[in-house]
């Protein structure tokens, strides 16, 4: 199955020589992807890199490494693909946004969710293909800065209480694989849990939208799917310059389930508990310390108030079409 990958991977190279410089590649790893699991493919990639002549893998060896790699590396490659989780391709995303570099993915990590926004499933030889056989594509990423002035991006999705919670409990489960993962944290942090007191202002293209009161749970969405299958933001356009705002109010807990349900069809957005909207920019305050993610990637004590903000067109990256 390798050697027939490479066999087909040789001849997009060498047909595109013909056309085009070939570009340089450096495939970063993360070893520690879907929690240590994708340790078990280091062998089958570094076969597949070798094929290209002029790639190089560097494996990640610590939390931030890859951010670290994507920099140094940024200046002499022409496409830095990111081998891991949404977390790899998180951390890659931040070190070079703004540079003139392409950002591949491929997907060996627990939920892969960015990868679905680019019309992608992961598929071994197939993705790997895609990687440096697809054509170049600008996205829009979001942008977060914090009340301190620091700032950050994200390319699929932000979290803030229930989903920001959800992510701090998978990375603690080491014993459940991807979506499974996903869905026993769901329940571990609904016990105790309790709607948030936030002060929410989305500036929408047509309207601007205040709410001061309990919210369950907000999502800020640049793809569509989040913790594997969840379709947070089932309008989601990567590319429309836009970010989708979910919104679900306070609801009773007992009522999970049913919002569970929708939220895996992405039918919550019919629901009068919900707002759901496309923004341009929207600003929030969290009036007690609390939980967000970006990416799947934790920030454990969010600060009082941050802005967040569509930078359209802010990435470019080797889609799979």
């Amino acid at each position: 199955m390798i050697f027939f990958w490479r066999l087909r991977i040789f001849f997009v190279i060498w047909s595109g020589m013909f056309m085009n410089k070939p570009r340089r590649y450096t495939f970063i790893f993360n070893p520690a992807a879907d929690k240590g699991r994708a340790l078990q493919r280091e062998s089958w990639l570094r076969k597949m890199v070798s094929g290209l002549g002029g790639a190089e893998l560097v494996k990640t060896e610590y939390a931030g490494h890859a951010g670290e790699i994507a920099r140094r590396e940024s200046g002499g490659s022409d496409c830095l693909v990111a081998c891991g989780g949404d977390g790899t391709v998180h951390e890659v995303v931040n070190a070079v946004a703004g540079d003139d570099v392409a950002v591949g993915v491929l997907p060996i990590g627990s939920a892969n969710d960015f990868v679905k926004a680019l019309g992608r499933k992961a598929d071994g030889g197939a993705d790997f293909e895609a990687c440096i056989a697809g054509r170049d594509r600008r996205v829009d990423i979001g942008s977060v800065r914090f009340n301190r002035g620091d700032q950050r991006f994200f390319v699929n999705s932000l979290g803030i209480g229930f989903t920001g919670r959800i992510a701090g409990a998978v990375k603690r489960i080491s014993w459940l694989k991807g979506e499974l993962g996903y869905v026993y944290a769901l329940f571990s942090v609904l016990i105790g849990y309790t709607p948030l007191k936030m002060h929410i202002i989305v500036t929408a293209p047509d309207a601007v939208l205040e709410m001061h009161e309990p919210v369950f749970a907000f999502s800020v969405s640049n793809g569509s799917v989040e913790g594997g299958r969840f379709r947070i933001a089932p309008e989601a356009d990567p590319a429309d310059g836009l970010l989708d705002v979910c919104i679900l109010k306070s609801i009773p807990k007992i009522s999970i389930l049913w919002y569970v349900s929708k939220y895996l069809r992405g039918t919550q957005i019919q629901d009068p508990k919900v707002v759901y909207c496309k923004a341009s920019a929207v600003e929030v305050a969290v009036y007690d310390p609390e939980s967000m993610h970006m990416d799947g990637e934790l920030f454990e004590v969010l600060p009082g108030r941050i802005s967040i903000s569509a930078v359209p067109g802010g990435l470019t990256v080797v889609s799979g079409s």
